[in-house]
Order: structure tokens, then sequence, then C-alpha cells
């Protein structure tokens, strides 16, 4: 065939274009060399025949171009100064090249202004399958919810999980571009979006785990208007009605009825600071059926409110954030994870019998999703789709955009405030 006068060959091409010929009979291949040591150089096929319906042209057309002829071409046609590929294409490079200098020989291109093939390592993050059929897999098996689920690595997954383009940029840019490939993991991502989120994010208050405590002097009617920052670093944001009620939702956590050494909330005998609010003193608590504390009882120094005074006259060590139980906004929160729970899913691990096929799925992380509905402060009922958040001791919000309803946002957790998989 290589020795096929150009005028058949020709023809065979002007047949192969008519749909004379069926899938897989004629294809048309370059002339380069049959002994060159890379074997994207030995006479590569081009174009292929393909009956198959297309989504533009219909049936109308069924020869199509490989990879490696169209990458060039379309990249020299739209003047592309810089084709960036990963470091499986360097082997391609050649033929990449090959094709614009011949077309330029023959007058199609300038030949100053050719194109060039740069390639990098590819980018490879720890505990996150970037493989198409992995991820197709996960999606048909309803292990997540779709491709914008947000804990898959896709563009429509990240946005609705509220990463910014802003803390793409700064991890892209902080990790930098290499010939050699490797691991990055995935705590540096997490820490790009802290940075650029604890910049831009107003703060606001949301009880994960609710336990109510009562302020016992306090009328079941009355109302204290506390204040707080929107952004304690950003003044110029201004700052925000916090409502406190007789009844509040603290943490469950915030209460401990046995305190571990080192822990200053709220406990038996103790007192502890309400933030934005008024230093707090333990007077009782009751515990519910299942045998969890169900209510904490305290009073509170009328004379030690944030912002006043008297607030410096009580030295106490603990602070923790609530809200007013008859003013506060319940809205589903929805707690992300990462989805697999080992740094590399479905590698092999030291000891494994050399038979064994490990099954990526096995690493799937069970806990990469918990939704709850829980009381937040009431200023967050007006979120709009997209607005970000940091709740104050838990981590950084976003409002979802495709669930959200007017007055019901649903929120999903972006990042939390410090690296949670640390000491995994």
């Amino acid at each position: 065939f290589r020795d096929r006068p150009s005028t058949e060959s020709l023809q065979l091409f002007k047949e192969m274009r008519e749909g004379r010929h069926p899938d897989g009979s004629l294809v048309l291949r370059a002339k380069i060399d049959m002994a060159s040591p890379n074997m994207n150089m030995r006479d590569p096929v081009l174009y292929r025949i393909r009956h198959a319906h297309h989504h533009r042209t219909g049936n109308a057309w069924c020869i199509y171009p490989l990879y490696d002829f169209a990458h060039p071409l379309s990249d020299a046609i739209e003047g592309i100064s810089h084709s960036i590929c990963t470091l499986e294409f360097e082997d391609h490079r050649p033929l990449y090249n090959w094709l614009v200098e011949r077309l330029a020989e023959a007058g199609h291109f300038n030949k100053a202004q050719l194109p060039h093939q740069y390639e990098f390592a590819r980018l490879n993050l720890t505990y996150v399958v970037l493989s198409k059929r992995k991820l197709i897999e996960l999606v048909e098996m309803g292990v997540v919810t779709g491709w914008d689920d947000p804990r898959m690595p896709s563009l429509v997954a990240a946005r609705r999980r509220g990463y910014t383009p802003e803390g793409f940029r700064q991890f892209v840019e902080q990790s930098g571009v290499s010939k050699s490939d490797g691991w990055i993991d995935y705590t540096v991502l997490e820490d790009c979006m802290r940075n650029h989120l604890n910049e831009v994010a107003p703060r606001r208050v949301a009880v994960l785990d609710p336990l109510k405590l009562v302020i016992e002097n306090l009328d079941p009617d009355e109302v204290i208007d506390c204040e707080a920052p929107n952004h304690p670093q950003k003044p110029e944001l201004g700052r925000r009605a916090m409502p406190m009620t007789r009844e509040l939702y603290i943490e469950h956590e915030d209460f401990m009825v046995e305190p571990s050494k080192g822990f200053f909330r709220l406990q038996p005998g103790g007192r502890v600071r309400l933030k934005y609010g008024f230093v707090a003193e333990y007077v009782s608590h009751s515990v519910g059926e299942n045998g969890r504390v169900a209510e904490v009882r305290v009073s509170i120094f009328k004379d030690s409110q944030s912002g006043t005074p008297g607030a410096d006259s009580y030295k106490v060590k603990g602070v923790i954030h609530w809200v007013s139980a008859s003013q506060a906004h319940w809205a589903e929160v929805r707690l992300f994870d990462r989805l697999f729970k080992v740094a590399a899913p479905g590698a092999r691990r030291e000891g494994d019998a050399p038979e064994l096929e490990r099954d990526f799925k096995d690493d799937l992380n069970p806990n990469s999703l918990q939704v709850v509905r829980v009381p937040m402060e009431p200023s967050l009922k007006d979120a709009q789709a997209e607005d970000r958040f940091q709740f104050e001791r838990h981590g950084y919000f976003v409002a979802d955009r495709l669930d959200a309803r007017p007055g019901q946002p649903v929120f999903n957790r972006t990042v939390t405030l410090k690296d949670s998989w640390a000491k995994a």
C-alpha cells in the first residue's frame, strides 16, 4: 500500500467519504517511516470509516479523523501558540510537528506561526479518582447522585460544593508545574479554599447538634438584642442582630457532665461566655430517656454583655456559640466529606497477596455525606443560591444552587475550619 499512486489513494479516500465502503475496510494513513523507533511515526492512521449518526451532521458524514490528526490541525487553524498536554503525549509530539510542518510547506499554514506542543505531569490528588470509567460506575450504581454531586471531581460538582475559582488559582500557583509525575495531598486544595473563603465569607452561627439551654433569669417573652460582626477582620461589612431569648440551642459537645482535663466549656459548677452575649453560670441539667443530656439550665450575669464595660469583669476561659430557640431558622445542612477513605483508592497495599486485585469501591468512605436539619440564626433564612458563609466553629458552607427554595436554603459544607483528617 505504501507504493500505491497518490491518485489511486485520493480516489479511495473520496469513496470513503461517499460511504461506499463499510466500517474498518479502509483507513487513510500518513506515509512517514515504518522503521521509526517511535511507533507513532510508523505510518499512523489519520482517518477511519465510521457509519454512525452524528448529533450535528446526522448520517451525512461517515469518515472521521483520529485524535493525532485533528489535534495539531485544529490548533493551527485556531491560531493556538502553546498546546499543553500531559506527559503521555510526549511521544506524539513528533507526529504533531510533522503534520503541521507538511501542511505549512503545502501553503496551508504560516510556517513562522505554527503551534507547539508542551507536556507537563498530570496533577494527581490523593483521595480522588479521576478515571471517567470509574466515575461513571459510581453514578450508575447510585453511590453519588450524579456528575454534579458535590463529592465528585467535576467542575459542576466543585461549584456546587462551594469551591471558588480564586481557591483553584491559588492551588495551581502553589502546586506549580512539573515534568515528573507525583501526588499532591488533598489538604493542599482544602487549605487554598479555606484561605480564600476566610477572606470573603461573612460569619454566621448554626448549631449542628442542638442541646436546649434555658436561661432561668430571663422572662419567657424577653428578647435581648446582641450584635455580632459580619466579619471580624472587615468592620466595613457591618454588624448583625443576634436575638437572645430565654431558650437557646448550644452544641451538645459544649456541655460535659464529667469534663475531661482541659475542657473549659459549660460544666456543672462552671461558667462560660455565650459569644456576643453574656457570661452564663451552670444551674442544673436533665437527662433524656436515651441517656443523653436533654436540657441544661443556667443563669446569666446581666452586667457582662459583650461590648459593654462589664464584659471584662468576669474571667472565663470557655466561649460557646448559640442561637435563639424561638427565633432560629431550621434548614437542611449537608455535611460532605471525602468520597474515599484512603489516599490511593484501589491501589495495592503492603502485605497484599500477589493474586489480590483491589476494587476501588471497597475504599469508599461510608460517611462522605451526612444530612441534618439544624437551627441557625434567622438571617440565614434569606440566603440566596451560592451565598457563602463561615458557620462559626464549624467550617465554610454554601447555599445549594439547585435545591434551595425562597426562604428555604439548603447548605452544603465546603470545607471544615481545620483539616479533620490530620489524625486519620
